[in-house]
């Protein structure tokens, strides 16, 4: 993205990503369901691995899964398409605005996540609630997000060293002001949508049995034991 947008391309920056951080946190929501960090899904877990300890090193603790490395990678990659597909020079400016603009969405991604899930709510994201976030805390919120919003003050800040202003930092400031005024006025509409995701799994009107054959795994979304016996021949 580009290092100095106009005031008009800051304000549609900051409603595009966060709308981008919200639908992958409904995403999230619709795959993980109430058990997050992966903890049910059919991915790898790595916690003693070499670049699992280092992954824990840096997000405190929290396990290496094959899921979160794609989950991670995607948007950052995302993120970038603009260098390469949009016609918008490199620079390190521009690499600082595209990567603080990166971790501030991470921390708005995953707090979606918690006010949006009905296992949790603004209720219950607190320390001893949350089994990956369960280490240190600050005020309200997991150590993570504090470090991940630090790290893309630093960053933006270091783009004064090509030029030779803070601009791109004061810009920074505005998009993670933008993101919790964002986050401030999606918390009033977290009851409708916990209501119509209650209402999209009420009992009976799950439809997989319409489409799915008789004997399929996870028909009407339960997952069925294999059978033991061999397979009969008549």
């Amino acid at each position: 993205m580009t290092a100095n947008p106009s005031v008009v391309d800051l304000i549609v920056r900051v409603l595009f990503l966060y709308g981008y951080a919200l639908l992958f946190a409904l995403a999230e929501i619709e795959i993980e369901g109430e058990h997050g960090w992966a903890e049910r899904l059919p991915t790898w877990f790595r916690v003693t691995t070499p670049g699992a300890r280092l992954f824990g090193l840096i997000l405190r603790g929290k396990p290496l899964t094959g899921y979160h490395l794609v989950m991670f990678a995607l948007p950052l990659w995302s993120f970038h398409i603009g260098f390469f597909a949009g016609g918008t020079p490199w620079s390190w400016p521009a690499e600082a605005a595209t990567v603080s603009a990166y971790l501030v969405w991470v921390v708005a991604w995953d707090l979606l996540w918690f006010l949006l899930n009905p296992r949790y709510g603004w209720a219950r994201f607190r320390k001893g609630e949350i089994w990956w976030h369960d280490r240190t805390w600050i005020g309200r919120f997991p150590i993570d997000y504090w470090g991940g919003l630090v790290t893309s003050i630093v960053l933006a800040a270091s783009a004064q060293l090509v030029t030779g202003d803070l601009g791109v930092l004061a810009r920074h400031v505005g998009l993670t002001a933008g993101f919790a005024a964002l986050m401030l006025l999606t918390l009033p509409l977290v009851p409708a949508y916990m209501r119509w995701h209650a209402h999209m799994r009420r009992p009976g009107a799950d439809e997989r049995s319409i489409v799915l054959p008789p004997n399929s795994n996870g028909a009407n979304g339960t997952t069925h034991e294999k059978a033991d016996e061999s397979p009969r021949l008549d």
